[in-house]
């Protein structure tokens, strides 16, 4: 790469350790579906070519890659639970390590953020409780109204948390560096955090540690595969801004899930706001409540990821959409160079328009 323009954004290209992973920068990849697995819900060469183009990330973390049939919410999204689905993702994660990079696998189940159309059987999606979610599922024949999801039975959380550990030892098997749980967004880890879509009365319900205990036991079985320096928690605090979700004290609910995982040794912590951060006081408490490195996420410019990680608000910062239309995203950092608009319409699902047609600098 080409020597730093601009000395402000120093901080972005140093490296950095979290856990174990060794980064050569804090410009993170944050994890984004695009809906393009094939009919196995597989990756395929357009991941390969997606992935390894984008390989000077710090570090990669995976779209949304669901951890069974069940935690499926979306159409076309990959999986990391099957042989097939295994083999994809061998081809990926070998391709960004010949280019140099780093990739994690984001493990994702949705919840109650489905419909029976896409369910094994029709069946109904499950959650803490049988409270259906407000907004639209994207099925084959179109958007539907979320579908009232059935309440875990006991035995269903352990089976649950069982196929999050076997997901967890698929992605060794497809040569992943590491693993991040997706406990945002408003599915399902964060529907057992917050009392408005959790209403248990048993151990996994009430206060907001019970709440906690879901999101504890999942860490505990996946860093049992990994170790916790090479797992990472993504979170997103805010109310209202994933799936419209709602809690009643979102600082004390959240408070209580840090905690729960303090003591783990996971890698770090991710935490989005949406909107940008000027509204940082979520972020601040993430930061001050985990007991290592904190990773933030929320329409950060370069500028402002460089002031963050320098004033010790952050130790690296992910960007989401500017690695959809610019793949070289360091670079374009480091350069100072403009960045790409990226094409909305292209987002989700299609072929390689809009998703490995992006031209890099060079």
């Amino acid at each position: 790469m080409s020597s730093l323009v601009d000395p402000s954004l120093a901080p972005l290209f140093s490296p950095v350790k979290l856990g174990a992973f060794s980064l050569p920068n804090r410009v993170l990849m944050a994890p984004l579906t695009r809906s393009r697995a094939n009919e196995q819900t597989a990756p395929h060469d357009l991941h390969v070519d997606y992935y390894r183009q984008r390989a000077t990330a710090g570090l990669i973390v995976s779209e949304g890659s669901q951890i069974s049939r069940e935690a499926v919410g979306y159409i076309r999204t990959p999986g990391i639970y099957s042989p097939e689905q295994v083999a994809g993702w061998k081809e990926v994660t070998t391709a960004v390590h010949a280019a140099g990079g780093r990739i994690a696998c984001q493990l994702w189940h949705v919840g109650r953020i489905s419909h029976t159309d896409l369910q094994p059987n029709g069946q109904a999606p499950v959650a803490p409780s049988a409270i259906a979610a407000p907004g639209k599922a994207f099925t084959p024949e179109g958007p539907k109204d979320l579908s009232t999801p059935r309440a875990l039975s006991l035995h269903d959380i352990a089976r649950v948390i069982g196929d999050w550990e076997h997901a967890a030892q698929c992605a060794v098997e497809a040569g992943f560096d590491g693993v991040q749980i997706h406990g945002a967004n408003g599915y399902i880890i964060d529907q057992f955090l917050r009392d408005g879509a959790n209403q248990r009365t048993d151990m996994y319900g009430g206060s907001p540690e019970n709440r906690a205990r879901f999101l504890r036991e999942v860490t505990e079985a996946v860093a049992g595969v990994w170790g916790g320096d090479r797992v990472s928690v993504r979170m997103s605090p805010q109310n209202g801004a994933f799936n419209r979700m709602q809690d009643s004290d979102p600082a004390t609910t959240f408070r209580a899930a840090v905690n729960a995982i303090n003591g783990l040794g996971v890698a770090y912590l991710e935490g989005v706001e949406m909107g940008g951060p000027a509204e940082h006081s979520l972020h601040a408490m993430l930061r001050e409540t985990f007991d290592g490195p904190y990773v933030a996420n929320g329409a950060f410019t370069a500028q402002l990821g460089a002031q963050w990680i320098r004033d010790g608000k952050a130790d690296a910062i992910s960007f989401g959409q500017p690695f959809i239309s610019n793949p070289d995203l360091p670079e374009r950092f480091r350069r100072g160079a403009p960045l790409a608009e990226p094409d909305r319409d292209t987002y989700y699902a299609g072929d390689a328009k809009g998703y490995t047609d992006y031209p890099a600098l060079d």
